[in-house]
């Protein structure tokens, strides 16, 4: 596994992080707007936010006073890499309970 997909993979570990993934995939937020939406400090969101930005899940830019964080998807493409490894697998599977299914007797 690569550094990048180990990364992505710490960030996606925490349902917290999950979480403000799925807030940004709505819109892009400050942090004050984020803390909002959780029972924690602004620094514990802070830190949740530097681990998704570790992982290349989000990026932070500015906006007037504001520094916004934004989710980028392509942040995920080392975990979709990852997973499509599966692929391969499932459809070897499948294949075979088709071949089982197609040869029974009905």
């Amino acid at each position: 596994m690569t550094d990048s997909a180990q990364l992505a993979f710490r960030a996606l570990a925490d349902p917290t992080r999950r979480e403000i993934i799925r807030l940004l995939i709505q819109q892009d937020m400050s942090i004050a707007a984020l803390t909002a939406h959780f029972d924690m400090t602004r620094a514990a969101v802070k830190k949740h936010l530097t681990v998704l930005r570790e992982g290349g899940l989000i990026v932070v830019h500015p906006q007037g006073r504001e520094r916004l964080n934004r989710l980028d998807p392509a942040g995920l493409e080392p975990v979709l890499d990852w997973l499509g490894l599966f692929d391969q697998f499932w459809d070897d599977r499948l294949d075979r309970l088709k071949s089982v299914v197609e040869r029974s007797p009905e």
